[in-house]
């Protein structure tokens, strides 16, 4: 089954300083029939004004996954880390036992774009960890890249304590490409932007779909495409 979650369907929040579209229940938004999609509770497109951020705040027991797209974050953490994370990189955060951290964009002028992706730990009580790389954006053109996995198969694919995978890809004018997964798993689809087929369906920028018992993707795009794919567990 495929279930496109058009960007309009998303809850918007604009606190001036910053806009908010959550696709699955988060702060001010709460939907008890979308809180996860296997072990994907967070999925938060965010746009934050220059100066501006979220200051020092604790997490717990959450793998936490950030990828900018455009501007800078400015990470910071009980751990020690202080970090800028920029376009072609890639943040994993386990929160496990308890971390303290604050995401800020430092830029006087620019606007801060990021996704910010939450996933349910496969295992409880991890010693908090943090992780940042640069991966290679010209090769995820027409191809797709893993930046994130359980079995990292790169220095430039960060681990995570998930059974899952993150791929980025930017397909070019009239290029496609195939996906194929085992049965009885899950598959999350983010248009980032560009517009994109899926096995027939159209679907546009900040467009989502929600996959089950497909084992076979065609993706295509007329006129090019950057998106995220995620292959995840049936349960989290």
């Amino acid at each position: 089954m495929i279930e496109i979650y058009p960007a309009a369907s998303r809850f918007t929040a604009d606190h001036g300083w910053l806009k908010s579209n959550f696709s699955f229940s988060f702060a001010e938004y709460y939907d008890p029939d979308n809180k996860l999609f296997g072990p994907l509770r967070v999925f938060n497109d965010d746009v934050v004004q220059p100066g501006n951020g979220f200051g020092e705040h604790p997490h717990h027991e959450m793998e936490i996954v950030s990828i900018v797209l455009q501007g800078e974050l400015q990470h910071q953490d009980s751990m020690g880390n202080t970090e800028i994370l920029r376009p072609g990189e890639v943040q994993r955060m386990t929160a496990g036992t308890g971390i303290v951290h604050s995401e800020v964009n430092p830029s006087a002028t620019e606007e801060l774009s990021f996704l910010q992706l939450w996933f349910l730990p496969s295992t409880r009580g991890l010693e908090p960890s943090y992780e940042q790389l640069a991966y290679d954006v010209e090769a995820m053109n027409d191809r797709l890249l893993p930046v994130v996995s359980n079995r990292p198969s790169s220095e430039q694919v960060a681990l995570i304590h998930q059974d899952l995978t993150i791929y980025l890809s930017k397909l070019g004018e009239k290029r496609s490409l195939t996906f194929e997964q085992a049965p009885g798993r899950l598959i999350y689809l983010f248009v980032i932007e560009g517009e994109l087929t899926l096995n027939g369906e159209s679907m546009g920028k900040r467009d989502a779909a929600r996959i089950s018992d497909v084992t076979k993707l065609d993706l295509a795009a007329e006129s090019g495409a950057h998106f995220m794919l995620i292959d995840l567990p049936a349960q989290p």
